[in-house]
This record gives C-alpha cells, structure tokens and sequence, in this order.
C-alpha cells in the first residue's frame, strides 16, 4: 500500500478549473516531485492534501485512510509534515527551542502533559538537530541564522511530528545553489532511512532531476505526465508547455 493514494482530485474555483481528476500515489521512502508552470495547479493539489482546502470531488488517503474533510490540525497529526516555501520558525527562540516545541505540541495532541518545555523533550531535539545538521547551533537565535540553516530548523520541526508523508513546498527556493544540493540530499536520505513518503515541488529542475524518484507534471489543473526524471525531461509534451527546450536533449 501506498503512503499517499491520490485518486480523482478536482478543484474549482468559479468557473475555473483549479484540478481536474488528478491522481497519483507516493510509496514510503520515495522522492516525488510536482512539477509544472505558473497556475498549474500545484499549490491547490498540496493545499488540499494538507485540509486548507476541500476538493470538490476525489479522495486522499493516508495509509488508506480516508484525509478528505479533516482540518490540517487533524491531518498533522494523523502523519503528515510540512515545511513551506518562506520559512516559519520563531525568530526569537533557539533553534532548540523551536524542536522543542514542535515535539511538546505533538506530544500534547496525542495526550501527554509535560510540565515545561526547558525539561521537554531534550534529547530527541537534539538528535533531531543532529540529523539535519545543526545539533552545534542548537542555543543560538533563528533570527541570527542565515537562512539555508533555517532551512534545516524548518525540517527538524516537520521530522518533531513523525510523519509518513511529508509535504515540501518549494523547498529550496531562495537558496543559493550549492545549498539546494545539499537540503535536498538531506531530505532523501532522512526520506529513505525513516521510510517517509515525501511530495515536494520545486521550480528549479537541477533539484528535480537530481533528487526525485520520480516526477509527475501538471498543467492547467491536469497531469500530463509522470516517470523517471529521465522519462519526463524527454517528453515532448513536458518540454512545450514548461521545460522548453533547456532539458529536452538532456
């Protein structure tokens, strides 16, 4: 069974045709990547999955459970993450403070009261920072970070809620190149050694054909597409409505 079953999914917003009918499904472990032009459809696919959006028709299941209808509170804690494309941590705490609470709020939504958070949680914060690769940043401000590190913090805060899927939106946007390499490089090997199913889109096709699995393509609400990086980059349908003719001999 699949971590994410995506079957049917449609969206309108109006008269227009956010998604239609899209599906599609991501296995534990795996590397997924949603691609595609301005107005696609993306965000309206990943807004739906999270519960910021109810689709209009078509279903989303979690490990075959049902995610249709729950609010995204529910959905987090049923086991999916999420880190977004302009990075959301609390500037004035540490950085493991900010672990530490994401693990303090998990662990009250599943029932359990700790008296604080300086006492909560102390060393699974620091092995999540450990895994991502800041264990050694762990007392400094997030405002002082620069924001490749937050980046990471941003990850160690999703990875708090023990996820099976996580969502990543534009994961490596404003990020300089030698850095994308390197978060998306982290992502696949936490992915594939904690056998979470992660979907992310990204605008930046180096990222994409170096580090998914595989590649589904939207393009006016409708997938066109989907395969290895190699099958996608020489379709020819991909490469008139977005990749052009960069990656098209690739």
């Amino acid at each position: 069974m699949s971590v994410l079953a995506v079957n049917g999914l449609s969206k309108a917003f109006g008269g227009v045709r956010a998604v239609s009918g899209v599906s599609f499904a991501v296995d534990a472990g795996e590397l997924l990547a949603m691609i595609g032009p301005n107005g696609a459809g993306k965000s309206t696919c990943f807004n739906m999955i999270n519960g910021q959006l109810a689709p209009d028709s078509g279903s989303i299941e979690l490990e075959g459970k049902s995610l249709v209808g729950k609010a995204p509170r529910e959905i987090c804690r049923s086991g999916v993450g999420r880190t977004f494309q302009v990075t959301a941590t609390f500037g004035s705490m540490t950085v493991r403070e900010n672990v530490q609470l994401a693990l303090l709020s998990h662990a009250r939504a599943q029932g359990s009261l700790f008296s604080s958070m300086e006492e909560s949680f102390l060393d699974e914060a620091h092995k999540l920072l450990q895994q991502v690769g800041m264990r050694e940043q762990a007392d400094r401000q997030c405002a002082l970070l620069a924001y490749g590190d937050l980046k990471r913090v941003e990850l160690a805060v999703a990875l708090a809620s023990r996820p099976r899927l996580l969502l990543m939106d534009e994961p490596t946007a404003g990020m300089a190149p030698a850095e994308r390499g390197a978060l998306m490089q982290l992502a696949a090997g936490l992915a594939r050694g904690e056998k979470i199913a992660v979907l992310f889109t990204e605008h930046d096709m180096d990222v994409v054909f170096g580090h998914a699995d595989r590649v589904i393509v939207l393009a006016d609400g409708e997938l066109i597409a989907e395969g290895s990086p190699t099958e996608v980059r020489a379709n020819a349908q991909v490469r008139s409505v977005y990749l052009g003719g960069e990656y098209g001999d690739a």
